[in-house]
């Protein structure tokens, strides 16, 4: 029996993808103006977004520990062996309640054949690692075992870099330190931020939209490699011409196989704000250790 890939909407990835590969998605929380909404369930990200230009402030909370034990169960009842990847600890609760929901169901005698893991990532970098990984499940013969590991070497090479309007966002829901929301808009200044151990980390400051987008590529050359063989992929808050802009970027200058554009979601989005841009990809081939 083929694996079960499960992730949470905190991967970002395209409904085409999800449909294509029969990736089960499990809603993280989003709170805003008083109401509890399932991302991308009950709230769309153009809805959220619209509301956070009003100056809605959204917070957001792990997948529902009853979302996950509906789910592990009806896995479990079809002797279904899955991998559930989630968002990383550093920034959701989801890893910790997902093992803690599973070992429950264990010690009540359930027989579920379920292993964890912790993407360490965020958005499309979380979504790439699973795109990866649900190619490899198609290969009949991969066992659980070599699935795992398959995608920790991939968690291993994934890299995250990201630029937003206002780290103010990021601050407020304490994605970065208060002493690194330091930037000035008026200044049009623009951070520059990466992910390291599953957690963010602002990394240089650009002046101005267009320099941007060059110092992106720049970051991309420098910190990925082995391109002919990868998708790339692009996530955006609201900022579609900008992603298309820097898309257009990657196919002129990297021999890339292919690059990969969606939406910030609500998880994501409700702490990142409106007008972010992010690009992911490895340093290294996908397929190799």
């Amino acid at each position: 029996m083929s694996i079960q890939l499960i992730v949470d909407t905190g991967s970002d990835l395209p409904q085409h993808v999800i449909d294509e590969n029969n990736i089960e998605v499990l809603p993280l929380v989003v709170h805003v103006n008083d109401e509890e909404y399932y991302d991308k369930e009950t709230i769309q990200p153009s809805t959220l977004y619209s509301m956070m230009k009003d100056g809605a402030v959204p917070k957001t909370s792990q997948v529902p520990p009853e979302r996950m034990k509906s789910l592990f169960e009806e896995l479990a009842s079809k002797n279904q062996p899955a991998i559930y990847l989630t968002l990383s600890s550093e920034l959701s609760g989801t890893y910790q309640t997902a093992c803690l929901v599973r070992d429950q169901l264990v010690e009540e005698g359930v027989d579920l054949d379920l292993t964890i893991v912790d993407s360490r990532s965020a958005s499309l970098g979380y979504g790439l690692i699973a795109y990866y990984v649900s190619q490899k499940i198609r290969d009949e013969k991969t066992d659980t075992e070599q699935v795992v590991t398959y995608t920790n070497t991939l968690i291993d090479k994934i890299k995250h870099i990201f630029t937003v309007d206002d780290l103010e966002y990021l601050v407020r829901g304490g994605r970065v330190s208060k002493a690194a929301g330091f930037v000035g808009g008026l200044l049009k200044i623009k951070p520059v931020l990466h992910m390291e151990d599953g957690k963010l980390f602002p990394l240089e400051k650009v002046r101005g939209s267009k320099k941007v987008l060059s110092r992106l590529m720049e970051l991309i050359d420098e910190r990925g490699s082995q391109f002919e063989n990868q998708t790339i992929t692009i996530s955006h808050a609201d900022d579609l011409t900008r992603a298309n802009e820097l898309k257009a970027m990657i196919e002129d200058q990297l021999n890339v196989k292919n690059v990969m554009v969606n939406t910030i979601g609500c998880a994501i989005g409700a702490h990142t704000g409106p007008g972010t841009l992010a690009v992911y990809f490895l340093n290294g081939d996908p397929d190799t250790e």
